[in-house]
């Protein structure tokens, strides 16, 4: 999933406009941004671009910073394997 602080509708939009097949959600008040350390304040513009790599216990496994959004879900499943 993708998490972004961009409204449902803007989100909604963006998502079909790139052809995600994951839901993008919407942290509004920055909770889950502050929880992981994508922001350092309820008042930031944008989060920090991170991947995290979550087992299926719900364990963060990684933290990646994200440099590259395209390629990095593919060199991730990569490195997995």
């Amino acid at each position: 999933m993708g998490v972004s602080f961009d409204a449902p509708e803007k989100n909604r939009a963006f998502a079909e406009e790139q052809g995600f097949t994951f839901p993008l959600l919407t942290d509004g008040e920055r909770e889950l941004a502050l929880a992981y350390g994508a922001c350092d304040d309820a008042g930031a513009r944008f989060p920090a671009r991170l991947t995290f790599v979550v087992s299926p216990e719900g364990v963060i496994e990684q933290s990646i910073e994200t440099s590259d959004p395209a390629g990095q879900a593919q060199a991730i499943l990569d490195a997995l394997d």
